[in-house]
């Protein structure tokens, strides 16, 4: 029998929770204690290196999988025990659709809607249409799926996640295998779907597509929370790079160096030369007098804002692909 939704006062604001999540695999802890609040209403990226534990958190999010520690709820249940009663408002693309090629797009979601109880047969056909127009797939309605390019299946995937209104959208990779323009429109409808109040869950490997759509965020690396909350907070305690854009950057360079400027790296088109200012940085109104009495030509000068690349990296130690 389901338990009642937590009553700490944050289970109304609070879609998806975990407390000490973890799952193992032949010794190998793929997740590790992982303690997680997806907030109601937001685009939540769930970031982290291929490999990090996303879809297997996922995968134990949406019942699939059991955990070997720990608690999730969905929707304010106990998952995996209330699948039946939380799966039909959410919708979910997980690695990659499951398509028949030997159906059209069209057909496969008039198969898919088909197998949901909750779906009314007399609408079908306008649920379906409505969903292939969402992710520009019209066109190629009555097209095979085994013609499809894999972006092209990506988005139908996607549409099979919006045959229904849901409360929960819960996408794994979702622009994977797109264009570029197939990765702005598909940014473009999880703002929109946000916007009609559906929460969505995103699971990437992109920094950027994080940064471009997403209100909250949470870290991964090697199956453990590195941080969560606000997007635009994850970096606040990062300090940004220092910039001088100047015609003489090997000069600028030497000098920066010698105020405990480290990592410098010069861009050879622009001569804008970026460096890590040290744990406690010298006043920049001074370095930027030392460079001038130095006799550099300062054209710009500047502190970066910090990016979320640059947060990961602070707190990991490790890279991060940034744009795929």
């Amino acid at each position: 029998m389901d338990q009642p939704p937590a009553a700490d006062g944050q289970g109304a604001d609070v879609v998806i929770e975990t407390r000490g999540l973890a799952k193992q695999y032949r010794g190998t802890l793929a997740v590790d204690g992982l303690d997680l609040q997806v907030p109601r209403g937001s685009v939540f990226g769930f970031l982290g290196p291929n490999g990090s534990g996303k879809t297997t958190t996922i995968r134990m999010l949406m019942g699939l999988i059991e955990p070997t520690a720990g608690s999730a709820r969905v929707l304010g249940r106990p998952m995996p025990r209330s699948t039946r009663s939380v799966l039909p408002k959410v919708g979910a693309l997980i690695e990659g659709p499951a398509l028949y090629g030997f159906l059209s797009g069209q057909d496969n979601l008039i198969r898919i809607d088909a197998a949901d109880p909750t779906a009314d047969p007399r609408t079908r056909k306008a649920r379906v249409g409505s969903a292939l127009d969402r992710v520009g797939l019209t066109a190629a309605a009555r097209k095979k799926a085994k013609a499809y390019s894999l972006g092209m299946k990506q988005r139908l995937g996607l549409a099979s996640a919006l045959l229904q209104p849901r409360e929960l959208l819960v996408l794994d990779e979702p622009t994977n295998g797109l264009d570029p323009q197939g990765m702005r429109e598909i940014r473009a409808l999880v703002r929109e779907l946000a916007g009609d109040g559906t929460t969505v869950f995103l699971s990437s490997h992109l920094l950027d597509e994080i940064e471009q759509v997403c209100s909250h965020a949470a870290v991964m690396a090697r199956g453990r929370l590195i941080t969560q909350g606000p997007v635009a907070d994850l970096s606040a305690g990062t300090r940004g790079r220092l910039a001088v854009t100047t015609p003489d950057p090997a000069r600028a360079t030497e000098v920066l160096a010698g105020h405990g400027v480290t990592d410098l790296v010069t861009d050879p088109h622009t001569g804008e030369v970026t460096g890590e200012l040290p744990a406690e940085p010298p006043d920049l109104a001074e370095l930027n007098a030392a460079l001038v009495a130095a006799g550099v030509r300062v054209r710009g000068f500047g502190v970066q804002r910090a990016s979320l690349e640059d947060a990961f990296v602070a707190l990991t130690g490790e890279g991060f692909d940034v744009a795929g």
